[in-house]
């Protein structure tokens, strides 16, 4: 009987050529990652005053106590970190982000991932919003875990808000009813960052995640690289008081998650960690 004949291996895809500074920053305002973004001003400002206003839903599991109360305040430091309109009076209609300064933010955290390479760190990666930005998780992890990083794996069977944490591609998300949800909680990043002692592994060096998953992270004293959309001010607040490494600030769900690609390729190259 002849042995059976392996499978073809298929090509890996062809990756996205690299963008300057100005290509990329083009390529946000075109598709909406920044510049006139989907999300309206008054949206923007009624999570603002959410937070101000002491809703734990929008603390992203974050302790700010009474440091955030005056939404003036907030939106003093979302203008300053993520570019939407400074002008109190805009109450309702178009939004920003400025592209240049989502540039900004991913040279920063290309520097902390350098760093997490040349250390070989444990790294830990997670999203709350699996449709728009699981892929640039899994990129970063892949590039990571082949510069000689270790990518923490999640305990199996950690249950938070009515559902399971799950590890896909190297990147943990929250799972209800066979369904990746989007959240905003923290308590899935609580349920793994109390679960790794009782296996017996060490809390990771670093975590790349957004929402309640980077803001957890970082009120847990952990080093934190977090992504966040201009109507979550957080994680903004955070890297204000140091709490948080770096905010990337982008429309954290676009209509099109390749058009993530060339960020992703950008934040990459500027960490050394393509080819």
């Amino acid at each position: 009987m002849p042995a059976p004949m392996e499978p073809p291996v298929s090509p890996p895809p062809p990756q996205p050529a690299v963008p300057s500074r100005a290509e990329l920053i083009e390529h946000l305002r075109h598709t909406r990652i920044a510049g006139d973004v989907a999300t309206p001003r008054e949206n923007n400002l009624a999570h603002y005053r959410a937070l101000a206003n002491g809703d734990r839903h929008y603390w992203f599991g974050l302790e700010f106590g009474d440091r955030w109360t005056d939404e003036q305040d907030v939106l003093a430091v979302m203008a300053e970190r993520a570019g939407v309109v400074d002008d109190p009076g805009h109450r309702t209609g178009q939004d920003t982000i400025d592209p240049a300064l989502t540039v900004d933010a991913l040279e920063r955290a290309a520097v902390r991932l350098r760093k997490a390479a040349d250390a070989g760190e444990r790294v830990l990666f997670a999203t709350g919003h699996p449709g728009g930005l699981l892929d640039v998780h899994r990129s970063v992890a892949a590039a990571l875990r082949a510069a000689g990083c270790h990518i923490v794996r999640v305990p199996l069977g950690l249950v938070a808000d009515e559902g399971v944490v799950v590890q896909l591609a190297d990147v943990a998300m929250h799972e209800r009813g066979a369904t990746l949800w989007h959240t905003h909680s923290p308590e899935p990043m609580r349920a793994i960052l109390d679960a790794l002692p009782r296996h017996g592994e060490p809390l990771p060096d670093l975590v790349c995640a957004d929402h309640g998953w980077a803001g957890y992270a970082a009120q847990h004293g952990l080093d934190a690289v977090g992504f966040a959309d201009c109507n979550d001010p957080a994680l903004f607040l955070a890297e204000a008081e140091g709490t948080l490494s770096v905010t990337v600030p982008l429309d954290d769900h676009v209509v099109n998650p390749r058009f993530y690609e060339p960020m992703t390729a950008y934040l990459l190259a500027q960490a050394g960690l393509t080819g």
